[in-house]
């Protein structure tokens, strides 16, 4: 079944029309007030001192060591700062907020939370500033585990008549038990007037937190409105979801940021997918709205319009970077657009006033699943224009190396390889058809991989040509799921927990994946009550499971330290009792640790959003270990955004060479680079102080295997 969106005829185009507004010329961009240089979430800058003829130039003009690491954690900094009044305003590797002076980096204060939260998911990737009236102190809106605080610009302590005495616990007004809630906000929401409008980060498994958008007085912190994602009895788009699943069922969040239309006074609004990511048979429909664009009435929080890109979301196709803001230009009409990237690679673009799409959107039929339970949704849509930014299917001729080892995380055992198959004979023994194919319990190639495509840093928009540039991933990620109790034996109460809970980010056998360690040799590193603590609570990367009971945290506990004796083939009376658990969830490698694809493995992309078409593409970052005289620039795999300047440069780290870079922004020519102390996981910012601009990356390595650090650097032309 296929069925088209037309486009937009030019006579409503017209009629919603506005002049183009100068963004060029609007004065903050002197400084960096919002997270990613303004609300419509653009990373543009109109400084031009630096430019593509001196870009070259740039020097290290101060760093910081901003603190928080600890030895044997490994850690992160994927902080994009804000720069008021000249001041810099960032986080540490431990969830510290600090104040430093911008054009030195001389350290003027620092605040800690008082409850050192390990449930904090260990990342904070902005801040929220509110300009004062002149009754009250400016503030910093700064999240750390579950408490969100309002924090005097000036003095660093927390405002008191704010929340619970500086604080607020996003826990609440959920409609459920809050000590049964693992939620925290990684990324800034966006401030209209004197309210705060905040998403917030959820655990992805079963019996997960709902994922509500919530607005708060920001002086106050009293909720003035909810918007549920997972809709409730009367509410529009209840009838997608079984009717008990607004009690139960978790996810829908909006983790990644949104964007705001001041003059509009709507904010934009993208979620991720309902929980748990991988098996849907409890939430059968389409799930509204999870996976969707949502432009609510900053004021009220009514929905205006909504547009869900992935229906039921069996794949963790989350929305993963705030929507850009934009005027395009069509036939000589100017029309208010906003554009939405995805981990699959694509690019909605819509009329931000109507929600009309301005290039057609196909809803193209996929297969159904062949799990237990599981009613995959007929169809999904996919925008015909522009193209898709990363590959969309790997296919035996994508193949680097197709005869060496195959090196998946569910294939290992410690560093055994050895009765691994080659990459091709893997390739040949599971599913690769392209996207939104369901998930099997023999493997399905997600390509691109779980992480996109298009990641959290997002996309850059510049606002005088409509041009976006975004960088992406060409990762594919192989996804397997195993039916509890299927190893021939039954299954104990703590093993089905496991499979359930754990294996997700563990791996099916506990044995680690992507960097998180290993739970078989747990009993050598912790002790039971620090396990228990762990489940309950979450520590660094991991949220807690609050919602699980006594018994069950026990019996996970003693599953992982070889204490579980008793088998119990029945497997009853959980908490969240469903099917099927992950048991492979990895990228796809080969025993040298390179992707299977052939290169580029990472790109950086520029494109008119005014026709649809591809200005340029480049490999982003290389691969120094490859020998390969075929491939000159491998790119590589990278997290954090662009930043784009009137001087016609763009700046970005992000890469696993723990590099940052400046391209042109017309030819996608590389200009500088420079080594950074570690990893720049983070979108750049740049800001000018006494005649003199600045570009500053926060260098917290820790992602890739590459080295936590604690580092923020400033360059500027000498």
């Amino acid at each position: 079944m296929k069925r088209f969106y037309p486009l937009l005829c030019l006579a409503l185009l017209a009629s919603c029309s506005e002049p183009k507004p100068d963004t060029a010329n609007k004065t903050y961009f002197t400084t960096w007030e919002h997270y990613l240089g303004d609300p419509e979430r653009t990373h543009f800058s109109n400084l031009d001192q630096i430019n593509t003829s001196n870009v070259n130039q740039l020097k290290l003009a101060w760093s910081y060591k901003s603190g928080g690491l600890k030895e044997g954690r490994t850690t992160q900094i994927q902080t994009s700062p804000l720069m008021v009044e000249d001041v810099l305003y960032g986080v540490n590797a431990a969830i510290e907020l600090f104040a430093i002076n911008a054009k030195t980096g001389t350290e003027i204060w620092k605040f800690s939370p008082k409850t050192k939260d390990e449930s904090g998911l260990g990342l904070n990737r902005g801040l929220n500033y509110w300009k004062s009236d002149g009754k009250a102190p400016g503030r910093i809106f700064f999240s750390s585990g579950s408490k969100l605080y309002a924090i005097n610009i000036e003095t660093g302590k927390p405002i008191t008549d704010f929340g619970n005495d500086g604080s607020i616990d996003l826990r609440d007004g959920l409609g459920r038990d809050p000590n049964k809630l693992s939620v925290v906000s990684n990324t800034p929401g966006a401030v209209f007037q004197n309210i705060l409008i905040q998403g917030t980060r959820v655990g992805e498994g079963p019996g997960s937190s709902p994922g509500h958008i919530r607005a708060y007085d920001v002086l106050t912190g009293k909720i003035l409105w909810t918007f549920h994602t997972i809709p409730q009895p009367g509410e529009f788009g209840y009838n997608t979801w079984p009717a008990e699943a607004y009690k139960k069922v978790g996810g829908a969040n909006s983790w990644p940021g949104m964007a705001l239309d001041k003059e509009n006074g709507i904010v934009y609004i993208p979620t991720g997918s309902a929980a748990f990511d991988w098996y849907g048979g409890d939430r059968e429909g389409s799930n509204l709205f999870a996976n969707s664009l949502l432009a609510l009435n900053a004021t009220t929080g009514e929905r205006i319009w909504h547009f869900q890109m992935v229906h039921h979301d069996i794949w963790d196709r989350d929305l993963p970077a705030p929507p850009n803001l934009v005027d395009i230009v069509r036939d000589g009409q100017t029309i208010p657009a906003v554009a939405q990237v995805t981990k699959s690679g694509h690019i909605f673009v819509f009329n931000r006033i109507t929600g009309e799409p301005l290039f057609p959107i196909e809803e193209k039929a996929y297969p159904s699943s062949t799990l237990l339970g599981e009613k995959a949704f007929e169809t999904q849509p996919l925008p015909l224009k522009p193209a898709p930014f990363a590959r969309q299917i790997l296919t035996e001729d994508d193949l680097y190396a197709p005869n060496r080892t195959a090196f998946v995380d569910d294939l290992v055992q410690g560093n055994e390889t050895k009765d691994n198959p080659t990459v091709l004979e893997k390739f040949k023994s599971i599913t690769s058809q392209g996207q939104f194919i369901p998930m099997d319990t023999t493997g399905v190639i997600l390509f691109p991989g779980a992480d996109g495509g298009a990641e959290w840093g997002g996309a850059a928009l510049d606002p005088r040509d409509g041009v976006m540039y975004v960088n992406a991933n060409e990762m594919a990620w192989i996804i397997k799921m195993k039916e509890i109790g299927s190893d021939g034996e039954g299954s104990s109460v703590g093993q089905s927990l496991a499979q359930i809970h754990c294996a997700r980010c563990h791996g099916g056998n506990l044995q680690g994946l992507n960097g998180i360690p290993e739970l078989q040799n747990v009993k050598l590193r912790l002790k039971s009550d620090s396990i228990k603590t762990i489940i309950q609570k979450g520590r660094g990367a991991m949220p807690g499971m609050p919602n699980l009971s006594e018994e069950e945290t026990n019996a996970i506990t003693e599953f992982v330290l070889g204490m579980e004796k008793a088998k119990d083939h029945r497997v009853e009376k959980l908490t969240v009792d469903v099917p099927y658990s992950v048991a492979s969830f990895a990228r796809f490698k080969d025993d040298r640790g390179y992707p299977v694809v052939k290169p580029p493995w990472g790109t950086l992309n520029a494109i008119d959003l005014n026709s649809g078409e591809y200005l340029w593409s480049v490999p982003l970052g290389h691969e120094e270990s490859l020998e390969d005289p075929n491939v000159p620039v491998s790119g590589l795999e990278n997290y954090g955004g662009p930043v784009v300047t009137k001087g016609g440069v763009l700046f970005i780290a992000a890469t696993k060479d723990e590099k940052i870079r400046a391209f042109n922004m017309k030819t996608g020519k590389q200009l500088w680079e420079d080594q950074l102390p570690s990893g720049g996981y983070a979108t750049p910012i740049t800001y000018q102080v006494d005649g003199k601009q600045y570009v500053v990356i926060s260098c917290g390595g820790g992602k890739m295997g590459t080295p936590s650090g604690d580092e923020y650097r400033a360059y500027a032309l000498e």
